[in-house]
């Protein structure tokens, strides 16, 4: 039953044990006692209130002397250690002072420590959880005022106290709802009250309990932690990591000495030694990952001033500089300081995974039939039980061939390595290291491994166990390798097993455009070299202060000479590593000019290379991070390679007339036929990239707004998108008209995502811009519709103010972290395009800055034909189809224009 009003445990709260140890260490510090200064009652506000002064004192003095004995040292445990009996000696003075004066006192009556503090690890910051535990419910009406107090002292304190209140009996009971209770009394340590209720508790209760729900437990756990990895992307390499939640994390740790103690106690029928529930090989392990990461938790507490788990760059830098966790290691940067994260975390998240799949309890029902299912998979040279992979002859791994058929099984057939398995391929590589497979052999296994459906798994075990460095040494370079630019998720060598992962999953995936993809895919040749190229592309990141590609394609060079390939293979690998940009870099241009495309087709060279370019291209934006691949982008990517195909294979149409026939005419012809005339007048003079980026009903519906403009000089259209809002305007052309209504959109607090901007022979403007609402003030409130629109046909008419907008939106805005500082860069072309000039402005992404851009663009009496705006993370890439008067920028209003944008930008 619960007690409302006294627990506050919480439902979310982490399934966290570390390593099972019920008493912590005696501290090797002092607590200064506090003494207790009693009236005749005993409960008398003067007391109390300056117990609770001595209190916070002791805890305010303590707690700063914990810090700085942590910056001096950089010893985890010993904090936590320090931070736990502080605690302790907190509670026993409230205990004394508001329940009773004997510490084994009252009978029937007992207080616990749970979680952190029951396994004598209380980080800085971290959560108190402690349990009044009562012999009966006939007690509690006699405690209720007392528990309430104690507890409020604490919280008095700043502590973050999450209290619970059990009966013995509701003890024994487990709540399905309430899992998280059961298995924190797993950490159970008794602190003050009657000992024998909490023996009764800890020897009876507590593994009958867990024999009896031993299935239950372990499959509610198995639940949350795969939720949780999915949640992180089933990885651990972010290269901003939670060090508690993360895969890899604390609470990975956790997970893994839980799961090995219900499985022991429900064998044992008794709790068992804690050093038996793991290999002495893996436990090992895990005290060194543990040290790591109890180090690198309390400097991340200590540093933010709260239970701030991220490992942020500001930290990492700070962590490194400081050598938190690392005292004796020779590291000269936060890159190498890491890697040995990284190292440690990979450890845990490996030790957790094993015990997942090897203990059956922790599967549902259906997922042992599916590994029963499985089973049947078991040949003569594997056994699979249970959906782990065992060595029907383990002294045949002598033998490297047998080595990689071991991984082209796993990648065959979604399996996993036993820790036998595992164990045993860890003992033969040092004898493999002295004479490594190379050559022919090697790319036989290897591009067989590739083209696999899961060769991303078994890729990454063997990047685990140091068998695929062995294999490709250039690797080595990029293994756990962090790369700051705020817009990758994840290391480089992470990156490129999840682009692998991406192409092997188009055909399970139910997206449209995955499932054109998918049909490309289906059309490749020689799909191996493309898997190759997106193992190799990033290679060259491991060389500092050098362009990458160029990079990229040196090692490759090598790492194909010890693959033996032949000089046809070189050369596709080689062509797609050195142009894996090509097609994001032609994205920020018009690729419905044809120029545009003749060019970029041209140095595709064939419709084989153009296809495998476009996967890998997908592939590679995909992995970037979850968000990255838009709708729009990944349908900009595929228009690109079907007017690259077209081409090259002559099929493409240079020129778009009003009068001439095409399928786009036809069908808005179709759609209404009276409208002949109209129609030509207003299509006369828009690029061909118009009829290709809007729909025929969407053209039918500017040219009724077209229509209006006799009526209402602003035509304005918002729609909500599946990803954004879509704001068109039709209206006359106009000085600043781009500038303004990205400027109102600014003021809004919009952030435009893309835009669109399109004149026509009469001088009719199209622009739609496409935005997300970050405060979501639109989204909530439909009334607001309205607002937005008149403010923005309020500023096209000079009847608002715009700069005054701006500048309250500046003033209600906080300042962002800017994690990576980008320089402003802006570049003009003018051969791309046989009408225009582009120019292209790279720069901080931030408030206004399209508005500033348009501006200075409009200062300088340039007419926008077309606005391609992207964003990766930081980085603002915004491209401009120019023209002045009808005709291109000539080199002197170019300089002109550049000089204003550097300064306006450099002022904002």
């Amino acid at each position: 039953m619960r007690r409302s009003g006294f627990e506050t445990t919480n439902g979310a709260k982490a399934l966290s044990r570390l390593n099972g140890e019920q008493q912590p260490a005696e501290a090797d510090f002092p607590v200064r006692n506090v003494p207790v200064r009693r009236s005749k009652s005993m409960g008398s506000s003067m007391s109390t209130a300056s117990l609770s002064s001595e209190l916070r004192d002791l805890y305010t003095e303590e707690s700063a002397r914990i810090q700085q004995e942590f910056f001096a040292t950089g010893d985890g445990r010993a904090a936590v250690e320090h931070r736990t009996r502080l605690v302790e000696a907190i509670v026993a003075r409230l205990w004394q002072e508001i329940i009773s004066p004997e510490e084994s006192g009252p009978s029937g009556f007992a207080l616990i420590a749970l979680g952190g503090f029951g396994r004598g690890w209380l980080f800085p910051h971290s959560d108190v959880d402690i349990l009044f535990l009562h012999a009966t419910s006939d007690m509690e009406p006699a405690y209720k005022d007392s528990i309430r107090r104690f507890s409020q002292e604490l919280w008095d304190l700043r502590m973050k106290v999450s209290p619970a209140t059990r009966t013995l009996g509701e003890c024994d009971r487990f709540d399905a709802g309430n899992v998280e209770f059961t298995i924190s009394l797993l950490d159970s340590r008794y602190l003050l009250g009657d000992r024998q209720l909490f023996n009764r508790l800890h020897d009876k209760v507590i593994p009958k309990l867990v024999m009896r729900e031993a299935q239950s437990l372990v499959q509610s756990l198995a639940e949350v932690t795969r939720s949780r990895h999915a949640k992180y992307g089933n990885t651990v390499f972010h290269l901003e990591p939670n060090v508690k939640d993360g895969p890899g994390g604390l609470r990975d740790y956790n997970v893994a000495c839980w799961l090995g103690l219900i499985s022991a106690m429900d064998k044992l029928r008794d709790w068992p030694e804690t050093r038996t529930l793991l290999p002495i090989s893996t436990r090992k392990q895990f005290d060194a990952a543990l040290d790591f990461l109890m180090s690198v938790r309390c400097f991340l507490h200590l540093r933010q001033g709260r239970d701030d788990n991220l490992l942020l760059w500001e930290s990492q830098d700070e962590a490194a500089a400081r050598k938190i966790g690392t005292p004796d290691a020779d590291l000269t940067n936060a890159a190498g300081w890491m890697r040995t994260y990284f190292g440690h975390a990979r450890s845990v998240h490996r030790v957790g995974e094993q015990l997942l799949e090897e203990i059956p309890a922790a599967w549902s029902s259906l997922y042992r039939q599916f590994q029963q299912w499985r089973s049947r998979l078991s040949n003569a040279d594997f056994s699979v039980v249970d959906g782990l992979i065992y060595l029907q002859q383990p002294n045949a791994l002598h033998d490297p061939e047998m080595l990689l058929r071991t991984f082209h099984f796993m990648a065959t057939h979604g399996l996993r390595l036993s820790t036998t398995t595992e164990y045993r391929i860890e003992q033969v590589l040092p004898s493999l290291a002295a004479t490594p497979p190379r050559g022919a052999e090697l790319w036989l296994y290897l591009g067989e491994i590739l083209t696999q459906p899961y060769a991303a798994d078994a890729l990454r075990a063997m990047h685990a166990l140091k068998l695929l460095t062995l294999l490709l040494p250039e690797l080595k370079a990029i293994d756990a390798l962090v790369v700051r630019d705020f817009y990758h998720r994840f290391t480089v060598d992470e990156h490129s097993f999840v682009a692998i992962e991406s192409l092997h999953r188009l055909r399970q995936s139910e997206a449209e455009w995955d499932r054109r993809y998918a049909e490309l895919f289906d059309e490749l040749e020689r799909p191996e070299l493309l898997y190759l190229a997106l193992l190799l592309h990033d290679i060259g990141k491991g060389t500092p202060n050098v362009n990458h590609v160029d990079a990229s394609m040196r090692i490759a060079e090598s790492c194909m000479d010890r693959l033996d390939l032949d000089p046809s293979e070189r050369e596709t690998v080689l062509f797609l590593i050195g142009n894996h940009l090509e097609i994001s870099a032609t994205l920020r241009r018009d690729i419905f000019d044809p120029e545009t495309v003749r060019v970029f087709a041209e140095k595709m060279e064939t419709p084989e290379r153009l296809k495998m370019l476009t996967l890998l291209t997908y592939a590679d934006i995909k992995a970037v991070n979850p968000d990255a691949l838009t709708p729009w982008k990944a349908e900009n990517v595929f228009q690109l390679y079907i007017a690259a195909f077209n081409y090259l294979n002559h099929n493409v149409d240079e020129r778009l007339r009003a009068d001439t026939e095409d399928d786009h005419l036809a069908q808005i012809r179709s759609l209404v036929p009276t409208a002949g005339k109209k129609l030509k007048g207003f299509l006369e003079g828009l690029p061909k990239r118009y009829l290709t980026t809007y729909s025929a009903t969407d053209v039918l519906a500017h040219v009724e707004m077209a229509g209006r403009l006799g009526k209402d000089s602003v035509q304005l259209q918002l729609e909500r998108g599946r990803h954004w809002f879509e704001l068109t305007l039709v209206t006359n052309d106009r000085p600043f008209l781009f500038a303004r209504v990205a400027g109102v959109l600014a003021a809004w607090g919009m952030n435009i995502v893309k835009a669109n901007a399109f004149s026509n022979q009469a001088g009719i403007v199209v622009d739609t811009f496409y935005f997300t609402d970050r405060f979501r003030t639109l989204e909530l409130n439909m009334q607001e519709w309205e607002r937005f629109k008149r403010s923005v046909i309020g500023v096209l008419l000079g009847e608002i103010d715009l700069d005054r907008m701006l500048r309250d939106r500046l003033r209600a805005e906080k300042p962002g972290t800017t994690k990576v500082k980008v320089d402003t860069k802006v570049e003009f072309d003018n051969e791309c395009s046989s009408r225009s000039t582009l120019v292209q402005v790279i720069a901080q992404d931030r408030l206004g800055l399209l508005h500033s851009i348009g501006s200075s663009l409009a200062h300088h009496k340039c007419n926008i034909e077309i606005a391609l705006i992207d964003t990766e993370g930081q980085m603002a890439i915004d491209v401009f189809y120019l023209t002045s008067s009808g005709q291109k920028l000539t080199p002197e209003h170019q300089q002109r224009v550049k000089s204003a944008l550097l300064e306006a930008l450099q002022t904002d």
